[in-house]
């Protein structure tokens, strides 16, 4: 037997104990009153935290009665839609005003902004040779990877590195939030050269445009774009900005800042939590599954033949075999999630802009008829909608976005709310974050090896 033989035999034996040595009852759970997920049987989180950053509100109580209201997403007090239609009706991207409220609790004004924008022009450019170094030399073929191991190497790059003083964190957020698109281009490149044998394209950042507008500049090998689709990019960005406290990623800041490690070492960790596909990737799925979608449909505009579709991939028949319509449902919004409404009516301009009217149908058509068909499915089935992913797989799609970046897309916009959690937990000076497992395992005698 070669070692590669050998190798795979003693796995294939070990994670078989393994697993078994990791299960624990279901039954066991329920007994100690654990509640799986930090999330009650009824699907409410479970309170862990106070934070004035982001607030997801989805419900009302009323007499003891939990009833579900439309979805709204809460930045700083403010409405997320009262801050879209704001920078839209005068015409300006969102996103950098955004971060500002996130990062420092109110908006700011015309002198504040060009303030900020002159501190995050400060770093756009990543260090002399980083690029080369650290990002050309060893490409991956997952973003997401590449994206974290830049933010750790970052940290060589960085005098003090390690000081969490709150000027110091602000610098080092600012800087993240700042470069952030060109790590992420810049390894997309780097992967689409190495791995796709494609030309390399690497163009610098500028600092008279959006951050919107350079990661279109940056990704593209003209560097052009249309103002539609800038704008439209911003929305995204803007919209996946935070998401309250309670989110993943968000969760994972709060508690690994809270044992005191730098900032590099932090947001490497929310990038981590953000790759899974439970959390970041989902938008992928909506993509890949109406892929299959329109191959498999003979008539977009049968709404019989999608319901079938539909009601295949819920059996488990179609698709990938899952069970699940990706981008509808989510573990808070029931009615809608504000997110997916916002986003929806943009999504249709660009898809008249691009000549994909069809297609922006069918999207519309699935949106209205899922919900439906999961209710039939089954009837205990709580109250769905479409969620921010519905559409902006669709949305990134059309902006020719490699599926590669969405969720390293996803990554330069929630930068924003790790930051400003990140400074929260800092700013409250909390206890290290430690909650209690329970053992359930039973008490044994140790036997020596002749024994065993």
């Amino acid at each position: 037997m070669n070692n590669y033989d050998m190798e795979s035999e003693a796995l294939k034996k070990l994670s078989k104990m393994a697993e078994e040595s990791g299960y624990i009852k279901p039954e066991l759970y329920r007994r100690y009153e654990v509640k799986r997920g930090l999330r009650d049987l009824d699907g409410k989180g479970v309170l862990v935290g106070l934070t004035e950053i982001g607030e997801v509100h989805s419900y009302i109580m009323d007499e003891g009665e939990k009833i579900s209201v439309p979805g709204r997403l809460i930045y700083r007090g403010i409405d997320i839609r009262d801050i879209v239609k704001g920078f839209s009706e005068d015409d300006r991207f969102g996103f950098e005003e955004t971060a500002y409220l996130l990062l420092f609790g109110n908006l700011p004004d015309q002198n504040a902004q060009k303030e900020f924008l002159q501190l995050l022009s400060l770093h756009e450019r990543l260090p002399e040779d980083f690029t080369r170094d650290v990002i050309l030399k060893a490409p991956s073929k997952d973003i997401m990877n590449t994206l974290a191991r830049s933010v750790l190497a970052l940290y060589s790059f960085d005098e003090n590195a390690d000081d969490t003083s709150m000027p110091n964190v602000l610098k080092q957020c600012l800087k993240l939030i700042a470069c952030f698109p060109s790590l992420a281009v810049y390894g997309y490149h780097a992967f689409n050269h190495y791995h796709g044998d494609q030309s390399l394209y690497i163009h610098s950042p500028r600092a008279d445009l959006s951050i919107a507008e350079n990661i279109l500049a940056m990704l593209r090998p003209d560097s052009s774009y249309t103002k539609l689709e800038a704008k439209l990019l911003d929305l995204a960005l803007v919209l996946h900005a935070e998401h309250g406290g309670g989110n993943n990623s968000s969760f994972v800041t709060h508690v690994v800042t809270s044992t005191g490690t730098d900032t590099y070492s932090a947001i490497a960790a929310a990038i981590g939590a953000l790759k899974g596909p439970r959390h970041g990737g989902a938008n992928i799925k909506v993509v890949q599954m109406f892929d299959d979608m329109k191959e498999k449909l003979k008539n977009w505009d049968d709404d019989e033949e999608i319901e079938h579709y539909l009601t295949q991939v819920l059996s488990k028949n179609a698709f990938d075999r899952s069970g699940l319509i990706y981008g509808i449902g989510h573990a808070v919004y029931s009615i809608s999630d504000p997110r997916a409404v916002i986003l929806k009516g943009y999504v249709a301009q660009l898809a008249q802009e691009k000549g994909l009217e069809d297609e922006f149908n069918l999207y519309a058509k699935v949106e209205n008829l899922a919900p439906q068909v999961i209710e039939k499915f089954n009837t205990m089935y709580k109250t769905v909608s479409a969620n921010v992913d519905f559409y902006s797989g669709f949305v990134y799609k059309m902006l020719n976005i490699p599926m590669e970046m969405f969720t390293p897309i996803f990554a330069i916009s929630r930068i924003v709310g790790w930051s400003a959690h990140r400074i929260e937990e800092i700013a409250n000076c909390g206890k290290i974050i430690r909650p209690a497992y329970k053992s359930v395992a039973p008490r044994r005698s140790y036997l020596k090896m002749d024994e065993r």
